[in-house]
Protein backbone atom coordinates (compact mmCIF):
# COMPACT_ATOMS: atom_id res chain seq x y z
CA UNK A 1 0.00 0.00 0.00
CA UNK A 2 1.77 3.24 -0.81
CA UNK A 3 -0.01 6.80 0.62
CA UNK A 4 -0.55 10.20 -1.89
CA UNK A 5 -1.39 13.28 -0.67
CA UNK A 6 -0.69 17.12 -0.68
CA UNK A 7 2.67 17.26 1.27
CA UNK A 8 3.21 13.48 0.93
CA UNK A 9 5.80 13.93 4.50
CA UNK A 10 5.14 10.52 5.98
CA UNK A 11 8.12 8.14 6.81
CA UNK A 12 6.88 5.74 3.85
CA UNK A 13 6.80 8.16 1.42
CA UNK A 14 10.04 9.82 2.66
CA UNK A 15 12.15 6.31 2.35
CA UNK A 16 10.25 5.91 -0.94
CA UNK A 17 11.62 8.98 -2.35
CA UNK A 18 14.76 8.38 -0.69
CA UNK A 19 14.51 4.86 -2.86
CA UNK A 20 14.10 6.85 -6.23
CA UNK A 21 16.81 9.42 -5.69
CA UNK A 22 19.32 6.68 -5.31
CA UNK A 23 17.86 4.44 -8.20
CA UNK A 24 17.82 7.39 -10.36
CA UNK A 25 20.77 9.25 -9.32
CA UNK A 26 22.77 11.12 -12.47
CA UNK A 27 19.51 10.31 -14.76
CA UNK A 28 17.09 13.35 -16.47
CA UNK A 29 14.62 11.66 -14.30
CA UNK A 30 15.27 13.66 -11.17
CA UNK A 31 14.00 17.28 -11.82
CA UNK A 32 15.10 19.02 -8.66
CA UNK A 33 11.93 20.21 -7.56
CA UNK A 34 10.79 17.75 -4.84
CA UNK A 35 7.40 18.12 -5.38
CA UNK A 36 7.55 16.71 -8.95
CA UNK A 37 9.72 14.37 -8.05
CA UNK A 38 8.07 12.44 -5.08
CA UNK A 39 5.00 12.30 -6.77
CA UNK A 40 6.77 10.36 -9.54
CA UNK A 41 8.18 8.06 -7.27
CA UNK A 42 4.94 7.50 -5.90
CA UNK A 43 3.67 6.53 -9.09
CA UNK A 44 6.53 4.00 -10.02
CA UNK A 45 6.12 2.37 -6.07
CA UNK A 46 2.25 1.98 -6.79
CA UNK A 47 3.31 0.63 -9.93
CA UNK A 48 6.10 -1.34 -9.79
CA UNK A 49 5.21 -2.76 -5.82
CA UNK A 50 2.26 -1.69 -4.10
CA UNK A 51 -0.96 -3.04 -5.09
CA UNK A 52 -3.21 0.21 -3.49
CA UNK A 53 -3.00 3.65 -3.06
CA UNK A 54 -4.78 6.00 -1.01
CA UNK A 55 -4.90 9.17 -1.84
CA UNK A 56 -6.53 12.58 -1.36
CA UNK A 57 -7.87 15.01 -4.11
CA UNK A 58 -3.56 15.71 -5.05
CA UNK A 59 -4.13 12.75 -7.14
CA UNK A 60 -6.86 13.57 -8.79
CA UNK A 61 -5.10 15.36 -11.68
CA UNK A 62 -1.28 15.38 -13.30
CA UNK A 63 -0.15 11.97 -13.20
CA UNK A 64 -1.02 8.96 -15.14
CA UNK A 65 -2.20 5.16 -13.53
CA UNK A 66 -3.15 3.28 -16.97
CA UNK A 67 -2.05 0.41 -15.09
CA UNK A 68 -4.53 0.21 -12.17
CA UNK A 69 -8.27 0.22 -13.10
CA UNK A 70 -10.20 0.18 -10.38
CA UNK A 71 -11.21 3.28 -8.88
CA UNK A 72 -12.22 3.32 -5.20
CA UNK A 73 -14.41 6.86 -4.37
CA UNK A 74 -14.34 6.52 -0.67
CA UNK A 75 -15.10 10.09 -0.49
CA UNK A 76 -17.55 11.36 -3.24
CA UNK A 77 -16.84 15.00 -4.19
CA UNK A 78 -19.83 17.08 -5.30
CA UNK A 79 -17.80 18.61 -8.30
CA UNK A 80 -19.23 16.16 -11.31
CA UNK A 81 -15.67 17.48 -13.19
CA UNK A 82 -13.20 16.56 -10.08
CA UNK A 83 -14.63 12.72 -10.08
CA UNK A 84 -14.13 12.67 -14.01
CA UNK A 85 -10.48 13.92 -13.31
CA UNK A 86 -10.63 10.73 -10.90
CA UNK A 87 -11.66 8.53 -13.03
CA UNK A 88 -9.46 9.97 -15.77
CA UNK A 89 -6.31 8.92 -14.14
CA UNK A 90 -6.76 5.22 -14.93
CA UNK A 91 -8.63 5.75 -17.61
CA UNK A 92 -5.92 7.19 -20.06
CA UNK A 93 -3.83 6.12 -23.02
CA UNK A 94 -2.57 2.72 -22.67
CA UNK A 95 -5.64 1.17 -20.33
CA UNK A 96 -5.77 -2.70 -20.95
CA UNK A 97 -8.68 -2.88 -18.59
CA UNK A 98 -12.63 -1.73 -18.00
CA UNK A 99 -12.20 1.18 -15.34
CA UNK A 100 -14.31 -0.27 -12.97
CA UNK A 101 -15.45 2.56 -9.94
CA UNK A 102 -16.80 1.75 -6.80
CA UNK A 103 -18.56 4.24 -4.70
CA UNK A 104 -18.75 4.49 -0.85
CA UNK A 105 -22.25 6.04 -0.24
CA UNK A 106 -24.13 6.72 3.50
CA UNK A 107 -27.36 5.63 2.90
CA UNK A 108 -28.29 7.47 6.41
CA UNK A 109 -27.90 10.72 4.64
CA UNK A 110 -30.68 11.77 2.79
CA UNK A 111 -28.49 14.56 0.97
CA UNK A 112 -25.71 12.51 0.44
CA UNK A 113 -28.32 9.75 -1.20
CA UNK A 114 -29.99 12.75 -3.37
CA UNK A 115 -26.40 14.12 -4.73
CA UNK A 116 -25.18 10.68 -5.62
CA UNK A 117 -28.66 10.27 -7.92
CA UNK A 118 -27.97 13.41 -9.48
CA UNK A 119 -24.06 12.00 -10.38
CA UNK A 120 -25.49 8.96 -11.51
CA UNK A 121 -28.71 10.01 -13.29
CA UNK A 122 -28.32 12.90 -14.81
CA UNK A 123 -24.61 13.38 -15.06
CA UNK A 124 -24.09 9.34 -16.20
CA UNK A 125 -20.82 9.68 -14.04
CA UNK A 126 -21.06 5.87 -13.67
CA UNK A 127 -22.98 4.36 -16.54
CA UNK A 128 -19.96 2.39 -17.67
CA UNK A 129 -20.01 4.37 -20.73
CA UNK A 130 -16.93 6.28 -19.73
CA UNK A 131 -17.31 9.62 -21.64
CA UNK A 132 -21.21 9.86 -21.53
CA UNK A 133 -20.84 12.35 -19.52
CA UNK A 134 -18.81 14.72 -21.22
CA UNK A 135 -21.89 15.85 -23.54
CA UNK A 136 -24.15 16.46 -20.53
CA UNK A 137 -21.38 18.56 -18.34
CA UNK A 138 -21.35 20.93 -21.33
CA UNK A 139 -24.65 21.49 -21.04
CA UNK A 140 -25.22 22.59 -17.85
CA UNK A 141 -23.21 25.32 -15.16
CA UNK A 142 -19.59 24.69 -14.38
CA UNK A 143 -19.01 22.36 -12.06
CA UNK A 144 -17.82 24.18 -9.49
CA UNK A 145 -21.17 26.51 -9.69
CA UNK A 146 -22.97 22.98 -9.34
CA UNK A 147 -21.13 22.44 -6.32
CA UNK A 148 -21.66 25.63 -4.78
CA UNK A 149 -25.43 24.57 -4.71
CA UNK A 150 -24.91 21.37 -3.45
CA UNK A 151 -22.97 23.54 -0.53
CA UNK A 152 -26.03 25.78 0.19
CA UNK A 153 -28.78 22.65 0.21
CA UNK A 154 -25.85 21.28 2.84
CA UNK A 155 -25.79 24.36 4.90
CA UNK A 156 -29.36 25.27 5.01
CA UNK A 157 -31.26 22.33 5.14
CA UNK A 158 -31.94 20.90 8.09
CA UNK A 159 -34.60 18.09 7.50
CA UNK A 160 -35.23 15.34 4.76
CA UNK A 161 -38.45 16.98 3.15
CA UNK A 162 -36.72 20.03 3.03
CA UNK A 163 -33.76 18.34 1.28
CA UNK A 164 -36.21 16.70 -0.71
CA UNK A 165 -37.59 20.19 -1.86
CA UNK A 166 -34.27 21.81 -3.04
CA UNK A 167 -32.86 18.73 -4.71
CA UNK A 168 -36.19 18.31 -6.86
CA UNK A 169 -35.71 22.19 -7.61
CA UNK A 170 -32.25 21.95 -8.45
CA UNK A 171 -32.59 18.53 -10.48
CA UNK A 172 -36.21 20.73 -11.91
CA UNK A 173 -33.53 23.29 -13.56
CA UNK A 174 -30.94 20.89 -14.70
CA UNK A 175 -33.96 18.58 -16.52
CA UNK A 176 -34.52 21.90 -18.68
CA UNK A 177 -30.67 21.07 -20.45
CA UNK A 178 -30.58 17.94 -20.12
CA UNK A 179 -33.74 15.78 -20.58
CA UNK A 180 -33.68 16.98 -24.35
CA UNK A 181 -30.20 15.24 -24.82
CA UNK A 182 -31.30 12.23 -23.00
CA UNK A 183 -34.57 11.72 -24.77
CA UNK A 184 -32.56 11.61 -28.32
CA UNK A 185 -30.25 9.29 -26.71
CA UNK A 186 -33.06 6.85 -25.74
CA UNK A 187 -34.81 7.58 -29.03
CA UNK A 188 -31.61 6.42 -30.71
CA UNK A 189 -31.34 3.14 -28.71
CA UNK A 190 -34.91 1.79 -29.00
CA UNK A 191 -34.87 2.67 -32.98
CA UNK A 192 -32.02 0.09 -33.01
CA UNK A 193 -33.52 -2.49 -31.28
CA UNK A 194 -36.24 -4.23 -33.34
CA UNK A 195 -39.45 -5.39 -31.72
CA UNK A 196 -38.92 -8.93 -31.40
CA UNK A 197 -36.21 -8.62 -29.62
CA UNK A 198 -38.20 -6.51 -26.72
CA UNK A 199 -40.58 -9.57 -27.26
CA UNK A 200 -37.64 -12.37 -26.95
CA UNK A 201 -36.37 -10.76 -23.70
CA UNK A 202 -39.31 -10.42 -22.08
CA UNK A 203 -39.93 -14.26 -22.77
CA UNK A 204 -36.29 -15.15 -21.18
CA UNK A 205 -36.78 -13.01 -18.16
CA UNK A 206 -40.33 -13.72 -17.07
CA UNK A 207 -40.02 -17.69 -17.53
CA UNK A 208 -36.35 -18.46 -17.24
CA UNK A 209 -34.67 -19.11 -14.15
CA UNK A 210 -31.91 -16.68 -14.81
CA UNK A 211 -31.17 -15.28 -18.12
CA UNK A 212 -29.13 -15.79 -20.77
CA UNK A 213 -27.52 -14.03 -23.82
CA UNK A 214 -27.39 -15.36 -27.06
CA UNK A 215 -24.10 -16.73 -27.22
CA UNK A 216 -24.91 -18.89 -23.89
CA UNK A 217 -28.26 -19.91 -25.58
CA UNK A 218 -26.67 -20.98 -28.82
CA UNK A 219 -23.56 -22.99 -26.51
CA UNK A 220 -26.36 -24.71 -24.66
CA UNK A 221 -27.87 -26.05 -27.56
CA UNK A 222 -24.82 -27.28 -29.18
CA UNK A 223 -23.46 -28.91 -26.20
CA UNK A 224 -27.07 -30.23 -25.75
CA UNK A 225 -26.47 -31.84 -29.45
CA UNK A 226 -22.68 -32.93 -29.09
CA UNK A 227 -22.83 -34.44 -25.61
CA UNK A 228 -25.96 -35.94 -25.87
CA UNK A 229 -24.65 -39.41 -25.43
CA UNK A 230 -22.53 -38.19 -22.55
CA UNK A 231 -24.47 -36.46 -20.57
CA UNK A 232 -27.67 -35.97 -18.92
CA UNK A 233 -29.45 -32.69 -19.32
CA UNK A 234 -31.01 -30.49 -16.80
CA UNK A 235 -33.10 -27.74 -19.62
CA UNK A 236 -35.33 -25.93 -16.61
CA UNK A 237 -31.35 -24.88 -14.47
CA UNK A 238 -29.26 -25.21 -17.07
CA UNK A 239 -27.40 -27.69 -15.97
CA UNK A 240 -26.22 -31.48 -17.81
CA UNK A 241 -23.95 -34.18 -15.57
CA UNK A 242 -21.08 -35.18 -17.36
CA UNK A 243 -21.09 -38.87 -17.25
CA UNK A 244 -17.92 -39.71 -19.80
CA UNK A 245 -15.62 -36.94 -20.71
CA UNK A 246 -14.17 -37.03 -23.49
CA UNK A 247 -11.05 -38.92 -24.33
CA UNK A 248 -7.38 -36.87 -24.38
CA UNK A 249 -9.42 -33.98 -22.64
CA UNK A 250 -8.52 -33.29 -19.23
CA UNK A 251 -11.89 -31.94 -17.63
CA UNK A 252 -13.58 -33.99 -14.90
CA UNK A 253 -17.24 -35.61 -14.96
CA UNK A 254 -19.50 -34.38 -12.64
CA UNK A 255 -22.07 -31.21 -12.77
CA UNK A 256 -21.79 -28.22 -15.15
CA UNK A 257 -23.52 -25.38 -15.09
CA UNK A 258 -24.16 -22.17 -18.06
CA UNK A 259 -25.75 -20.06 -15.83
CA UNK A 260 -24.23 -18.15 -12.85
CA UNK A 261 -27.32 -19.92 -10.50
CA UNK A 262 -24.44 -22.07 -8.11
CA UNK A 263 -26.81 -25.36 -8.91
CA UNK A 264 -23.29 -26.90 -10.34
CA UNK A 265 -19.63 -28.03 -9.45
CA UNK A 266 -18.12 -26.63 -12.32
CA UNK A 267 -18.99 -22.94 -14.46
CA UNK A 268 -19.18 -23.68 -18.13
CA UNK A 269 -18.89 -21.11 -20.45
CA UNK A 270 -17.31 -20.03 -23.93
CA UNK A 271 -13.95 -20.38 -23.18
CA UNK A 272 -14.27 -23.86 -20.91
CA UNK A 273 -12.05 -26.63 -22.87
CA UNK A 274 -14.95 -28.54 -22.86
CA UNK A 275 -16.89 -25.70 -24.75
CA UNK A 276 -14.17 -25.63 -26.84
CA UNK A 277 -14.08 -28.76 -27.88
CA UNK A 278 -17.77 -28.84 -28.37
CA UNK A 279 -17.46 -26.31 -31.02
CA UNK A 280 -14.48 -27.90 -32.82
CA UNK A 281 -16.28 -30.55 -33.44
CA UNK A 282 -19.46 -29.15 -34.70
CA UNK A 283 -17.33 -26.61 -37.05
CA UNK A 284 -15.24 -29.86 -38.21
CA UNK A 285 -18.35 -31.86 -39.25
CA UNK A 286 -19.31 -31.84 -42.99
CA UNK A 287 -22.62 -31.11 -43.36
CA UNK A 288 -24.50 -32.48 -46.39
CA UNK A 289 -27.76 -31.33 -47.99
CA UNK A 290 -31.15 -31.90 -46.17
CA UNK A 291 -34.63 -30.95 -45.85
CA UNK A 292 -35.64 -29.26 -42.44
CA UNK A 293 -38.99 -28.61 -40.45
CA UNK A 294 -38.90 -25.85 -38.43
CA UNK A 295 -41.63 -26.41 -35.91
CA UNK A 296 -42.83 -22.89 -34.55
CA UNK A 297 -45.57 -24.68 -32.79
CA UNK A 298 -43.25 -25.90 -30.35
CA UNK A 299 -41.32 -23.03 -29.48
CA UNK A 300 -42.24 -21.05 -26.98
CA UNK A 301 -41.70 -17.83 -28.24
CA UNK A 302 -43.63 -15.78 -30.69
CA UNK A 303 -42.11 -13.80 -33.97
CA UNK A 304 -44.29 -11.67 -35.95
CA UNK A 305 -42.03 -12.25 -38.93
CA UNK A 306 -42.01 -15.87 -38.84
CA UNK A 307 -45.93 -16.44 -38.65
CA UNK A 308 -46.33 -15.53 -42.24
CA UNK A 309 -43.90 -18.68 -43.16
CA UNK A 310 -46.17 -21.13 -41.25
CA UNK A 311 -46.81 -23.74 -43.96
CA UNK A 312 -44.66 -22.60 -46.42
CA UNK A 313 -40.80 -23.94 -47.31
CA UNK A 314 -37.70 -23.03 -50.01
CA UNK A 315 -34.08 -22.98 -49.88
CA UNK A 316 -31.83 -21.72 -47.77
CA UNK A 317 -27.97 -21.35 -47.95
CA UNK A 318 -25.33 -20.43 -45.29
CA UNK A 319 -21.76 -19.11 -45.62
CA UNK A 320 -19.00 -18.66 -43.34
CA UNK A 321 -17.00 -15.16 -44.14
CA UNK A 322 -13.48 -14.79 -42.67
CA UNK A 323 -11.26 -12.12 -42.14
CA UNK A 324 -7.71 -13.24 -40.98
CA UNK A 325 -5.09 -10.56 -39.35
CA UNK A 326 -4.86 -8.24 -36.34
CA UNK A 327 -8.34 -8.60 -35.66
CA UNK A 328 -9.58 -12.05 -36.59
CA UNK A 329 -13.38 -12.35 -37.23
CA UNK A 330 -15.54 -15.11 -38.51
CA UNK A 331 -19.36 -14.16 -39.87
CA UNK A 332 -21.91 -16.73 -40.73
CA UNK A 333 -24.26 -15.88 -43.35
CA UNK A 334 -27.82 -16.48 -44.47
CA UNK A 335 -29.75 -16.35 -48.36
CA UNK A 336 -33.06 -17.89 -47.96
CA UNK A 337 -35.78 -17.86 -50.42
CA UNK A 338 -39.51 -19.27 -50.79
CA UNK A 339 -40.58 -21.77 -53.01
CA UNK A 340 -42.79 -18.90 -54.48
CA UNK A 341 -39.41 -16.96 -55.09
CA UNK A 342 -39.66 -14.45 -52.07
CA UNK A 343 -36.26 -13.19 -50.93
CA UNK A 344 -36.36 -13.28 -46.94
CA UNK A 345 -34.29 -10.86 -45.14
CA UNK A 346 -31.51 -12.59 -43.38
CA UNK A 347 -32.15 -12.35 -39.80
CA UNK A 348 -35.37 -13.74 -40.45
CA UNK A 349 -33.57 -16.95 -41.93
CA UNK A 350 -31.53 -16.72 -39.09
CA UNK A 351 -34.31 -16.66 -36.85
CA UNK A 352 -35.26 -19.49 -38.07
CA UNK A 353 -32.41 -21.88 -36.09
CA UNK A 354 -33.81 -20.92 -32.87
CA UNK A 355 -36.61 -22.82 -33.18
CA UNK A 356 -37.04 -26.78 -32.92
CA UNK A 357 -35.87 -28.87 -35.70
CA UNK A 358 -35.87 -32.32 -37.29
CA UNK A 359 -34.46 -33.99 -40.28
CA UNK A 360 -37.56 -35.02 -42.34
CA UNK A 361 -35.55 -36.16 -46.13
CA UNK A 362 -33.02 -36.41 -48.47
CA UNK A 363 -33.74 -32.95 -50.67
CA UNK A 364 -31.38 -34.40 -53.46
CA UNK A 365 -28.71 -31.61 -55.24
CA UNK A 366 -30.12 -28.14 -54.03
CA UNK A 367 -28.63 -24.57 -56.65
CA UNK A 368 -27.90 -22.34 -55.03
CA UNK A 369 -26.38 -20.00 -57.64
CA UNK A 370 -28.93 -18.01 -56.55
CA UNK A 371 -27.99 -16.38 -53.37
CA UNK A 372 -24.88 -14.91 -55.50
CA UNK A 373 -26.51 -11.68 -55.68
CA UNK A 374 -27.92 -11.59 -51.85
CA UNK A 375 -24.52 -13.13 -50.23
CA UNK A 376 -22.68 -10.39 -52.19
CA UNK A 377 -25.00 -7.70 -50.94
CA UNK A 378 -24.39 -8.85 -47.30
CA UNK A 379 -20.41 -9.15 -47.37
CA UNK A 380 -19.93 -5.83 -48.80
CA UNK A 381 -22.28 -4.92 -45.88
CA UNK A 382 -19.49 -6.59 -43.27
CA UNK A 383 -16.94 -5.34 -45.00
CA UNK A 384 -18.02 -1.90 -44.48
CA UNK A 385 -18.98 -2.47 -41.20
CA UNK A 386 -15.85 -3.56 -40.44
CA UNK A 387 -14.03 -0.83 -41.64
CA UNK A 388 -16.51 1.90 -39.72
CA UNK A 389 -15.00 -0.31 -36.62
CA UNK A 390 -11.34 0.22 -37.44
CA UNK A 391 -12.21 3.99 -37.86
CA UNK A 392 -14.26 4.06 -34.52
CA UNK A 393 -11.22 2.27 -32.85
CA UNK A 394 -8.57 4.61 -34.26
CA UNK A 395 -10.87 7.91 -33.10
CA UNK A 396 -11.11 6.33 -29.64
CA UNK A 397 -7.44 5.49 -29.68
CA UNK A 398 -5.97 8.89 -30.69
CA UNK A 399 -8.92 10.40 -28.06
CA UNK A 400 -6.95 8.42 -25.51
CA UNK A 401 -3.60 9.77 -27.12
CA UNK A 402 -4.26 13.15 -26.87
CA UNK A 403 -5.40 13.13 -23.15
CA UNK A 404 -2.53 11.22 -22.47
CA UNK A 405 -0.40 13.52 -24.16
CA UNK A 406 -2.19 16.80 -22.99
CA UNK A 407 -0.86 15.20 -18.99
CA UNK A 408 2.31 14.42 -19.97
CA UNK A 409 3.27 17.89 -21.67
CA UNK A 410 1.19 19.22 -18.75
CA UNK A 411 3.34 17.58 -16.12
CA UNK A 412 6.85 18.63 -18.29
CA UNK A 413 5.56 22.35 -18.20
CA UNK A 414 4.42 22.00 -14.29
CA UNK A 415 7.94 20.68 -13.32
CA UNK A 416 9.27 23.50 -15.20
CA UNK A 417 6.95 26.34 -14.32
CA UNK A 418 8.05 25.14 -10.61
CA UNK A 419 11.09 24.88 -11.10
CA UNK A 420 11.33 28.57 -12.09
CA UNK A 421 9.10 29.75 -9.57
CA UNK A 422 11.08 28.27 -6.58
CA UNK A 423 14.30 30.19 -8.35
CA UNK A 424 12.25 33.30 -8.08
CA UNK A 425 11.94 32.38 -4.37
CA UNK A 426 15.11 32.10 -3.58
CA UNK A 427 16.68 34.94 -4.99
CA UNK A 428 14.05 36.87 -2.65
CA UNK A 429 15.64 34.58 0.12
CA UNK A 430 18.73 35.90 -0.97
CA UNK A 431 18.59 39.47 -1.13
CA UNK A 432 17.65 39.03 2.65
CA UNK A 433 20.68 37.12 3.14
CA UNK A 434 22.47 38.16 6.74
CA UNK A 435 25.63 35.86 6.24
CA UNK A 436 27.82 34.80 3.36
CA UNK A 437 27.11 30.91 4.35
CA UNK A 438 23.62 31.67 3.96
CA UNK A 439 24.11 33.31 0.54
CA UNK A 440 26.85 30.70 -0.73
CA UNK A 441 23.64 28.51 0.11
CA UNK A 442 20.93 29.71 -1.96
CA UNK A 443 23.43 30.46 -4.68
CA UNK A 444 23.93 26.74 -5.04
CA UNK A 445 20.37 25.67 -4.71
CA UNK A 446 19.64 28.50 -7.29
CA UNK A 447 22.35 26.97 -9.37
CA UNK A 448 21.10 22.93 -9.13
CA UNK A 449 17.55 24.35 -10.45
CA UNK A 450 19.01 26.59 -13.08
CA UNK A 451 20.61 22.89 -14.35
CA UNK A 452 17.04 21.58 -13.71
CA UNK A 453 15.35 23.81 -15.87
CA UNK A 454 17.83 23.06 -18.40
CA UNK A 455 17.07 19.22 -18.49
CA UNK A 456 13.24 20.19 -17.97
CA UNK A 457 13.02 22.36 -21.10
CA UNK A 458 14.73 19.08 -23.00
CA UNK A 459 12.49 16.66 -20.94
CA UNK A 460 9.21 18.78 -22.71
CA UNK A 461 10.87 17.84 -25.99
CA UNK A 462 11.47 14.48 -24.90
CA UNK A 463 7.66 13.95 -24.28
CA UNK A 464 7.07 15.56 -27.69
CA UNK A 465 9.03 12.93 -29.14
CA UNK A 466 7.28 9.74 -27.12
CA UNK A 467 4.16 11.50 -28.47
CA UNK A 468 4.92 11.32 -31.95
CA UNK A 469 6.15 7.43 -31.55
CA UNK A 470 3.16 6.86 -29.78
CA UNK A 471 1.04 8.09 -32.72
CA UNK A 472 3.44 6.42 -35.12
CA UNK A 473 3.03 2.86 -33.47
CA UNK A 474 -1.06 3.72 -33.43
CA UNK A 475 -1.17 4.27 -37.62
CA UNK A 476 1.31 1.35 -37.90
CA UNK A 477 -1.33 -0.57 -36.00
CA UNK A 478 -4.43 0.66 -37.92
CA UNK A 479 -2.24 -0.15 -41.15
CA UNK A 480 -2.23 -3.71 -39.69
CA UNK A 481 -5.49 -4.24 -39.16
CA UNK A 482 -6.57 -2.96 -42.64
CA UNK A 483 -4.19 -5.85 -43.80
CA UNK A 484 -6.63 -8.00 -43.62
CA UNK A 485 -7.26 -11.00 -46.45
CA UNK A 486 -10.98 -12.16 -46.68
CA UNK A 487 -11.78 -16.61 -47.39
CA UNK A 488 -15.28 -17.88 -47.52
CA UNK A 489 -16.23 -21.39 -46.74
CA UNK A 490 -19.84 -22.77 -48.19
CA UNK A 491 -21.45 -24.30 -44.82
CA UNK A 492 -24.35 -26.10 -46.30
CA UNK A 493 -27.77 -25.54 -48.00
CA UNK A 494 -31.29 -27.28 -47.52
CA UNK A 495 -34.71 -27.25 -48.05
CA UNK A 496 -36.38 -25.69 -45.64
CA UNK A 497 -40.38 -25.64 -43.99
CA UNK A 498 -42.17 -24.11 -41.12
CA UNK A 499 -44.56 -26.31 -39.44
Amino acid sequence: MVLFNGSNTDSQSKAIYDAWLAKHKGSDRITGSRTADIRAALVEYFREHASIMIATEAAAEGINLQFCSIVVNYDLPWNPQRIEQRIGRCHRYGQLYDVVVVNFLNKNNAADQRVYELLAEKFQLFSGVFGASDEVLGSIESGVEFEKRIVSIYQTCRSTEEIETEFSRLRGEMDENISAAMEDTRRKLLENFDAEVHDRLKINLDKSKEYIGRYERMLWAITRHELRDRAQFDDEHLTFTLKEPPGGLAVPAGGYGIAKNGLSEHRYRLGHPLAQLVIQWSKDRTLSEASLAFDYSAWPAKAVSIEPLVGRGGILAARCLSFSGFDAQDHILFAAITDEGELIEEEIARRLFEMPCRIIENPGSIDTSQFDDAFAVRERAVTEALKRQNAEWFSTESQKLERWAEDKVFAAEKELKDAKARILELKREARTAESPEEQHRIQMQIQDLEKSKRRLRQRIFEVEDEIIEERDQMISDLEVRLQQDISKQELFAVRWAVV
